[in-house]
């Protein structure tokens, strides 16, 4: 067995022992905040995915989080009031059909978007991106029926036959579950043909495109990936908040993605939980001495740029003796 595994399935085992570590140091907070990285580094590790094994700078992200927490909350309203969503899909609760769901309109949307953004490059696709995000945030907004602008309430998290859901730790024990199927499914992606191609057309698309590689297409399939990674992160996001609002869908939490993936590192299978647990952590710190967190928040990304050459990642690599 590899370094690397030994390392993978030791963290494993203490991300699965943390609902009983964090009992018995009497801090339940705290497994509240992992579910969180949890499903926020998903989110960052689909943004990266395109950012930095693809070269697209998306800052529209925040569009397919967003639809993935409505997802669920949709079917949740449609299931308490027993009406039908459109007239013809009716509502459920059921975890087995709100993810799926949820990851596969995100997908579509992200066809969409990436049909017309990737059309362009460099500044314009990502202020593309940035608009049709906006645009869906303020749809979002207009619709009274689910809340507008105070969003919509989801009394409880999605069910999952034999567990209960209502239990936090069998909730984290549940996206910890979803979120090592998501990181083995990422890496097989990258380190496949496919992976090899996006690579290469970030590299250089053009020597790609010479060489018979259907650009576009590529780049499609990948944004379209990405995409329904970040719904899944988002639908989980609805259940553990049991809420999901036009927050999810502004262009700040397409910033706060970024920041992450930065953090950590980019064009890292790893980086982007590690930017995310640092986000967090420094959120939940900062916030508490001073309502400008944002501006210590800043310098610290700057220091950790600047200083590390590579994120949190290049940092731990060099920690480990790796350059």
């Amino acid at each position: 067995m590899t370094r690397h595994r030994i390392l993978g399935l030791g963290l494993l085992l203490v991300l699965a022992l943390m609902p009983v570590l964090t009992d018995l140091a009497g801090q339940p907070a705290f497994l509240s905040l992992m579910t969180r990285i949890l499903i926020y580094g998903m989110a960052a590790a689909s943004l990266n995915f395109v950012l930095g094994f693809g070269g697209m700078v998306s800052f529209g992200h925040a569009a397919f989080f967003g639809i993935g927490g409505y997802v669920v909350g949709f079917l949740f309203f449609h299931q308490t009031e027993g009406t039908l969503f459109l007239g013809l899909i009716p509502g459920t609760s059921q975890l087995l059909i709100t993810l799926p769901a949820a990851v596969l309109v995100s997908g579509l949307v992200a066809a969409l978007i990436g049909t017309l953004a990737l059309r362009t490059g460099g500044v314009q696709f990502i202020m593309i991106t940035l608009a049709f995000a906006q645009m869906i945030f303020f749809f979002f907004v207009s619709l009274k029926t689910y809340g507008g602008e105070d969003g919509i309430i989801i009394r409880r998290a999605n069910e999952l036959p034999f567990l209960n859901m209502r239990d936090k730790a069998t909730f984290y024990w549940v996206v910890l579950a979803i979120t090592t199927l998501f990181f083995l499914g990422l890496r097989r992606v990258v380190n496949s043909s496919f992976g090899a191609v996006l690579d290469g057309l970030r590299q250089n698309e053009r020597r790609m495109a010479a060489l018979g590689v259907p650009a576009f297409r590529y780049k499609l399939y990948a944004f379209v990936l990405s995409g329904m990674g970040t719904g899944l992160a988002g639908a989980l996001m609805a259940n553990f908040l049991r809420f999901a609002s036009p927050d999810m869908l502004h262009w700040t939490k397409s910033g706060e993605l970024m920041v992450m993936v930065i953090l950590g590192g980019v064009g890292t299978l790893f980086g982007p939980f590690l930017g995310a647990g640092a986000f967090m952590v420094l959120e939940s710190v900062l916030s508490s001495w001073s309502e400008h967190w944002p501006l210590a928040l800043g310098l610290i990304l700057l220091v950790v740029v600047l200083g590390t050459k590579g994120g949190l990642m290049a940092l731990v690599s060099r920690l480990g003796g790796r350059k």
